[in-house]
């Protein structure tokens, strides 16, 4: 992630300070012009949380720092990767002393999802949404929710990907996870939308749900294709992707995965030890032996050695297809195997084993042997 890194670089803190200078010249702005020097070296989440923190601590007034930040949004300047601690320092400063359990009117809670809507067009504010979610999830899904009917694509997809119970990168909300039906009128509202840039959120976010609750997902893909348009089959074979490799019933029945009677040859792969970095090319065929047409959701299933020797399975996607009945399929994959940042490789005995139609049929073992140059860690 090094490259992202610099995202926010020196570069990017002092622009955003000429642009709050221009939008409030009555303050200098230093701790953020400090701050600029202090982000070499950071992750990119790090450096987005110091900058926020700096501009918190040069302006800690709630109205103050949102008259500022909606002048600066007057030039076409104040975009990119700048937002981000801007949305963040606006969420500081809106939440400071909430509590949902006041009795209170909240003061600046709907006003600072507003503002992350207006700023989400200059960069997705959908992570610093997710601390409004975790204060008052039932707030704030009343507020977002109209965003839905939004003329900007950029602030209807805020509505279905900031409210991801599993959003990459962001901070996990437990009421999301715990009550995940609660987003489900979001997606209602956007599966048909015209952008793709916000159906592919939405299929994404669906495939979310599957996690904790694959019978309310494929309740929800079932009711939208009683209703469909000319993209929902594409958004519920995305959001059910997760359940179809996991061989759910009901998903795979909802994608017309059906039992079929089919004939798996033994697979054949081109070597049998793989030094890394190197590629697993295996092939095998598929017989249809059933008097009808099979369609077949055709994975594969790799088990890899972990640092302890027990083995863990990953599900990889290979193909779909529609069979004939007395039909054979031949098909052949090249499966890239070396060190990663997500996946570290370990030697010894692995496993590639085929899984159709939630089915598991032929598997062989493989051995991987990594050099001392490529070692895990």
């Amino acid at each position: 992630m090094g490259v992202m890194n610099e995202l926010i670089d020196r570069s990017t803190v002092l622009s955003l300070v000429g642009l709050l200078r221009e939008a409030d010249g009555t303050r200098a702005w230093g701790s953020v012009e400090e701050s600029a020097e202090h982000v070499d070296g950071l992750q990119l989440r790090a450096r987005s949380d110091l900058v926020a923190e700096a501009i918190v601590a040069d302006e800690s007034d709630y109205s103050l720092l949102t008259t500022t930040v909606r002048r600066a949004l007057r030039s076409p300047t104040f975009a990119g990767w700048m937002i981000w601690p801007v949305s963040e320092a606006i969420t500081t400063a809106a939440l400071r002393g909430w509590s949902s359990d006041a009795h209170e009117e909240p003061v600046h809670f709907d006003d600072g999802l507003e503002l992350l809507a207006e700023l989400t067009p200059r960069l997705s504010a959908e992570f610093a949404i997710r601390r409004f979610l975790a204060a008052d999830l039932d707030r704030a899904l009343a507020k977002i929710l109209p965003w839905t009917g939004s003329g900007d694509e950029h602030v209807r997809r805020l509505a279905s990907e900031g409210t991801r119970p599993f959003l990459p990168w962001a901070v996990r909300v437990a009421a999301l996870t715990s009550s995940p039906e609660k987003t489900v009128p979001i997606l209602d509202a956007l599966r048909t939308d015209p952008s793709e840039y916000v159906r592919r959120s939405v299929a994404n976010h669906l495939n979310d749900l599957s996690r904790h609750n694959p019978g309310l997902v494929v309740q929800t893909a079932a009711r939208w294709l009683e209703r469909p348009d000319t993209n929902t089959a594409w958004v519920v074979r995305h959001g059910l992707r997760t359940l179809v490799k996991r061989a759910d019933p009901g998903a795979l029945a909802l994608m017309g995965f059906s039992d079929a009677t089919v004939r798996v040859s033994p697979i054949t792969v081109a070597d049998e030890t793989i030094v890394l970095p190197g590629s697993l090319d295996f092939s095998f065929t598929v017989a249809n032996e059933g008097d009808t047409a099979a369609r077949l959701a055709i994975d594969y299933v790799v088990s890899y050695v972990k640092s302890s020797g027990a083995l863990a399975e990953k599900v990889f996607k290979l193909s779909t297809r529609d069979v004939h009945p007395g039909e054979t399929l031949g098909l052949r994959k090249r499966h890239a195997i070396h060190q990663m940042t997500t996946r570290v490789h370990y030697p010894g005995t692995h496993l590639i084993e085929l899984q159709i139609n939630g089915r598991r049929y032929s598997s062989r073992p493989f051995e991987v042997e990594i050099p001392s140059a490529v070692s895990p860690g």
